[in-house]
């Protein structure tokens, strides 16, 4: 077993790691350190007999250890000099913070990629690392880590497995100039984060170098990305302006790592009494929650290592009488330890209630007195607790008051009372809570980087999906209810209808239709799908979805921008007809251009590239991220993959590459490979190219895009377009004495008669 600790690196094609974080953080974990080693200076043995108990300042506890017969299998350490010819603990070649039986995770160092720039000679360096954990118990804690990316237009990517799955993730940012950073903040503005998934156990870092901040911003000459601890990293805005995050600590930074024993449940494990962990008798199994394999822990009672025989202890309670109060005669038992009240008294010796129990003439008047008192007091309590529940009533209303009134409620509710007829309702939060069974992850039907969607069954029995988002800024809260209006107006047979909204709430949340059959990215990338979906589908749900963006851009008034075009935005009905969703208040065509940065994120693999450059979102931007949708319909790839190399593993980008070398047959779903259809699959290849150019002006528009694909729709319904040679001669009456070539050329001088007279020209 081996842990691969690697680094890629090049200027032009070279360069090398270097170092990161501050003294301050080496303060923070040298007082850890000091901390775990005086938690394990116990009278409780760690480690069995005859091996290190520590390794420098690191404690080594069980079922970790340090030489033959001192660890459980995956849990062997090596104590080796680190480059600053100190003493640690190693997991082959990754240096190791310290160790935690509970919760079960360790803390090791990992080192940082980056990319830098030199304006001198035009040169380009860099260093990417991955972190290889497959053959070990340990996985990436998707709690304590985040994946962080720091520089100005910057894009970098992440790239894991665990045993079942592969992962890929993103994280881009940008920067209007060095004014526009901010220290702590960590947005999107020179800084972005983004979290993992659980029970990671590989990860690799690379750099879309098309993304370079050094070129275009001299005040920013690197930019870096890491799978760090989140709780280490804060941003600084030096971070942009100077070399220091490669220049302190070896360029490293801690990350964190859960661990189990082996891939069993307890009740499994149990079974194997030779190979069951949890040795001592007072212990304890739980199943881990991060992944597979269990821990142990010592029962109540008790503490120490449950890893060892013996190893937990009795706590003998009397002796730590802040933890285990006793106003009494305390007496210690196996596992916990009784406490009773001193002689000639009675009650509660724990809580402290002991009471004399001789009789006296004063004990009638002074149970009177404490009666009265104890009454008088509860009725007190009493009055105090109903006078702060109407108190925190009176501010919550107040609260979900001025919320109405910041999102434009009052506004909105006019506009409802003046348009007669307009099927819009306003909602509270608590018929929204009883719709979702307050939000009960069982209704999630989805989510992502803006919000979760909840389906919800109103009081009528009617289900409806909620959107319930994460964030608006201040000029959406501004115009949130003149832009319900707006949206609820619009009418088209392939846009979910938006119902109504909820505007008590911070941030505001949506009610829309509830579409039945998922989305179109489950209709095409379901693993566990049996029947292939032939080429009329994928082209129908192509042209609905296509005429209802047409329909937003042209025909909505004010015109809209969807914004975060993507196949996993787009639902199907029951008859997979296409219904484009989530074109929320955000995307109303800006009216100037200080909305333009924070309009939209989007999703990686569908961005524009020319947004990423200009901060400008137009309708350009919804063509081209359509046009990703169209090659997903094509080609049955998600629009990022793990195929190809580092460079090209957008669905795009394989694509253009494709296009350009004539090799697209290779790139399509084997189950549009017809020569039938070859040249429809054509004319739709190429209308993709033409939505995906890089230049927003050299794409058509969305109402160029849906007529073309409606043109294409009905040529491909037409059977008398379908050339046969047979079928022409048996017309013809006689053999035809025409060549095959003769025939395909008349045919096609025949489809084009007819594809004129369909559209008048």
């Amino acid at each position: 077993m081996r842990v691969t600790f690697m680094g890629e690196s090049g200027r032009g094609v070279a360069g090398g790691a270097k170092p990161f974080m501050g003294a301050r953080m080496l303060l923070c974990h040298s007082l850890l350190t000091v901390l775990l080693i005086a938690v394990t200076a116990s009278p409780f043995n760690n480690t069995r007999p005859g091996c290190p108990a520590t390794c420098g300042d690191v404690s080594i506890p069980y079922p970790f250890g340090i030489g033959p017969d001192c660890s459980l299998p995956g849990f062997n350490l090596s104590c080796n000099d680190n480059a600053s010819g100190v003493k640690k603990p190693f997991i082959y070649n990754v240096e190791l913070i310290n160790i935690s039986l509970l919760p079960a995770q360790a803390r090791v160092y990992n080192y940082i990629s980056w990319q830098c720039y030199n304006h001198t000679s035009n040169d380009m360096s860099y260093s990417t690392w991955r972190l290889n954990f497959t053959a070990y118990p340990y996985r990436f804690s998707d709690a304590d880590n985040k994946f962080t990316v720091v520089g100005c237009h910057t894009l970098a990517y992440i790239t894991g497995q665990n045993q079942k799955d592969s992962y890929a993730g993103g994280c881009v940012t940008v920067c209007g100039s060095s004014e526009s950073l901010t220290n702590g903040s960590c947005s999107g503005i020179g800084c972005c984060q983004t979290s993992i998934p659980k029970g990671i156990n590989y990860y690799k870092v690379s750099f879309n170098r098309n993304f370079n901040n050094s070129r275009v911003w001299k005040f920013n000459p690197c930019s870096y990305a890491v799978l760090a601890e989140a709780d280490w990293f804060k941003f600084s805005t030096t971070y942009i302006k100077t070399r220091q995050l490669n220049e302190t600590n070896g360029g490293r930074a801690p990350i964190v790592l859960d661990w189990a024993i082996g891939n069993e449940t307890c009740e499994v494990a149990k079974r194997n009494t030779t190979s069951y962990a949890c040795l001592s008798e007072h212990s304890d199994c739980f199943n881990s929650s991060n992944g597979p394999g269990y821990i142990c822990n010592c029962s109540r009672g008790y503490q120490g290592n449950a890893y060892l025989p013996n190893g937990c202890q009795d706590i003998d309670e009397c002796t730590l009488k802040d933890e285990y109060p006793c106003h009494g005669t305390c007496t210690n038992i196996p596992g916990d330890y009784n406490c009773t009240c001193p002689p000639g008294t009675n009650g509660d010796a724990k809580k402290g209630t002991c009471q004399g129990s001789r009789s006296n003439p004063f004990s009638s008047v002074k149970l009177v007195i404490g009666i009265v008192t104890s009454t008088s007091f509860a009725l007190l309590l009493l009055l105090c607790i109903v006078l702060s529940l109407v108190r925190e009533k009176r501010k919550l209303m107040r609260i979900k008051e001025e919320y109405f009134r910041r999102h434009g409620g009052r506004l909105l509710l006019e506009e409802i009372k003046s348009k007669q007829g307009l099927a819009f309702k306003v909602y509270t939060k608590g018929e929204l809570e009883q719709a979702t069974n307050n939000f009960d992850k069982n209704r999630i039907l989805g989510g992502g980087g803006h919000g979760t969607v909840y389906k919800g069954i109103l009081n009528d029995n009617h289900a409806v999906a909620i959107k319930k988002s994460k964030i608006i800024d201040d000029y959406q809260k501004k115009e949130f209810g003149k832009e319900m209006v707006i949206l609820s107006q619009i009418n088209h047979k392939n846009v979910v209808k938006l119902l109504g909204c909820c505007l008590e709430v911070e941030v505001p949340m949506l009610v829309y239709e509830f579409v039945s059959n998922g989305t179109l990215f489950q209709y095409i990338h379901d693993r566990n799908r049996t029947s292939h979906i032939s080429l009329d589908t994928r082209l129908e749900i192509a042209s609905q979805s296509a005429e209802a963006l047409a329909y937003l851009h042209s025909s909505a008034s004010p015109p809209i921008i969807h914004g975060d075009v993507k196949s996993s935005n787009i639902l199907l009905d029951d008859n997979h007809n296409a219904k484009v969703s989530d074109f929320g208040a955000s995307m109303l065509v800006p009216k100037d251009e200080t909305q333009f940065a924070t309009l939209v994120q989007g999703t990686c693999g569908y961005l524009d590239p020319e947004y990423l450059q200009t901060c400008q979102l137009t309708d350009k931007s919804d063509v081209y991220s359509f046009g990703v949708v169209l090659l997903e319909l094509l080609t049955g790839k998600k629009a990022f993959y793990f195929e190809g190399s580092d460079e090209e593993r957008s669905l795009s980008s394989s694509f253009l590459s494709a296009m350009k070398e004539e090799r697209l047959l290779q790139l399509l779903d084997n189950h549009i490979k017809n020569e039938e259809d070859m040249e429809l699959v054509q004319e739709i290849a190429e209308l993709a190219r033409r939505c995906l150019n890089v230049m927003g002006e050299d794409r058509p528009t969305m109402k160029e895009v849906a007529d073309d694909l409606d043109r294409l729709r009905k040529f491909k319904q037409h059977p008398f377009l379908q050339h046969n040679t047979e079928e022409i001669e048996n017309l013809l009456g006689e053999p035809s004495s025409y060549t095959e070539n003769e025939i395909s050329g008349c045919y096609s001088i025949e489809k084009k008669a007819a594809m004129d007279i369909e559209y008048g020209r």
